[in-house]
């Protein structure tokens, strides 16, 4: 780890959306990191987040659901050819990826160059998912290589909605976690989605446009 990524560990923001006083170092980094690990609470817009950082610098993007965790009628790949397949890509020397299962996580998070955290709470986080759940459900929008979500899925033991309460607190943890332990990546924390933005904003982007994540 270099000493100037180094000196980007702790950045977080406050909850009001100003940033906190030691946050503006690591929100203007020197250059695009290269393997970048989004990471976040359920419903927080991790796949947005990462899809705007790799079209605003050109790096390859990846999706924990897409290509490593789920196959089609929702059967999830087993724990070792998750983890094959989440090594051959932490093993590259480009890539954003878009989060990162528990049980796969200690395979790229040492590969990382920068962490970057959605620490929303709660409230906000649990209204997107809503949001972009029923979306999902209405126009049967693919989702986790190529599966669908339907009303009747969001009530059943597994849906992504009881997810969300039964991760919440364990995956803030996480991120955390990392962002206090000098051994692992520099990690950032947001806590807004505007400020996502605006750290986005100020990536240098490869064609001279600015990144911006979509909304849910």
């Amino acid at each position: 780890m270099s000493s100037s990524a180094g000196h980007n560990r702790g950045a977080a923001a406050d909850a009001d959306g100003s940033p906190a006083p030691r946050a503006s170092p690591a929100h203007t980094p020197p250059a695009a990191p290269s393997r970048v690990l989004f990471y976040g609470v359920t419903g927080s817009g991790k796949s947005s987040a990462a899809r705007a950082y790799a079209k605003a610098t050109g790096l390859p993007e990846f999706s924990a659901d897409d290509d490593i965790g789920w196959l089609p009628g929702w059967q999830q790949r087993t724990v070792e050819e998750q983890r094959d397949i989440a090594a051959g890509i932490a093993a590259q020397d480009r890539w954003v990826l878009d989060s990162a299962y528990g049980v796969w996580r200690d395979v790229v998070v040492p590969r990382a160059e920068l962490v970057v955290g959605l620490d929303y709470p709660r409230w906000l986080s649990l209204a997107r998912l809503i949001r972009r759940s029923l979306r999902r459900a209405l126009t049967r929008e693919p989702v986790c290589n190529g599966n669908h979500e339907t009303l009747a899925r969001l009530f059943v033991e597994d849906s992504i909605l009881r997810w969300h309460f039964r991760s919440f607190t364990r995956k803030r943890q996480v991120m955390r976690g990392l962002q206090a332990d000098p051994a692992m990546p520099p990690a950032i924390l947001f806590r807004h989605p505007r400020q996502l933005d605006a750290w986005l904003a100020q990536l240098p982007a490869k064609d001279g446009r600015s990144g911006r994540a979509e909304g849910l």
